[in-house]
């Protein structure tokens, strides 16, 4: 979120987190603990910008918060949401034993399991790759149970192939090719003919240096894409 929050008749604000190109992930109960803050901003939807007066009770109450803040202040704050989560369930989850985890109907661990990607892939585009990857980690930690059916069976490889395809690319951008191999070859075990799983072996392989085996992933995945700029470039690359 974007805030900034004044005292009743005052033009400066006391507090703002604007000056900030990308503010980062605020908790709800733990980064934002403002009562009428957190009342505020359950009502928002993404992309809503809301100006929020806020009584004593639900601020800083009668002590206020010395030095910038007056006993029984009413105060005003203006939010934007640029982007939420809703990560209770997850959270929720993580907090079991490994035994009571097993338990949870397996939709309820894809749930969480998406949820955790997608909080990679938030961090991901903000470019903070360690926390991507330790988000990745912790889904495809869950996804690790024995499935009861065939199609069980899909949808948690379904689940997996994401979740192994991020962290390939994540380790590649964290300059690990050795890691972000093993990941994609983890995942060409689900998907032998996965061009994307393909790349990212064929990528991690030349970074290492290790030419023969970069064309042998390379190739393959043109076979599949044969127009995939992104495979070609690599295979001119490594031509050079």
């Amino acid at each position: 979120v974007k805030y900034t929050g004044y005292l009743e008749h005052w033009d400066e604000p006391f507090c703002t987190n604007c000056y900030s190109k990308s503010p980062g992930l605020m908790k709800l109960g733990k980064d934002i603990t403002l009562g009428g803050l957190e009342i505020g901003l359950l009502t928002m939807k993404k992309g809503e910008v809301a100006r929020f007066v806020f009584t004593p009770d639900y601020a800083y109450g009668r002590q206020g918060c010395p030095p910038l803040i007056p006993p029984n202040a009413t105060v005003m704050f203006e939010v934007e949401v640029l982007d939420f989560l809703d990560s209770d369930e997850s959270d929720t989850f993580f907090e079991l034993t490994a035994e009571q985890q097993d338990t949870f109907p397996l939709q309820k661990v894809l749930k969480v399991a998406d949820t955790e990607r997608e909080f990679g892939n938030y961090l991901y585009r903000k470019r903070h790759f360690e926390g991507a990857k330790d988000r990745y980690k912790r889904a495809f930690s869950i996804l690790g149970r024995s499935p009861s059916s065939k199609a069980e069976q899909c949808q948690i490889d379904a689940s997996k192939l994401l979740v192994l395809l991020n962290l390939s690319l994540t380790y590649l951008k964290l300059e690990r090719p050795a890691q972000a191999l093993a990941y994609g070859e983890k995942a060409l075990e689900i998907d032998q003919r996965n061009a994307k799983a393909l790349f990212r072996c064929g990528q991690a392989c030349l970074c290492m240096t290790e030419y023969e085996k970069a064309r042998d992933f390379l190739v393959r995945a043109q076979h599949i894409q044969p127009f995939n700029h992104d495979i070609n470039n690599e295979l001119k690359k490594l031509a050079r």
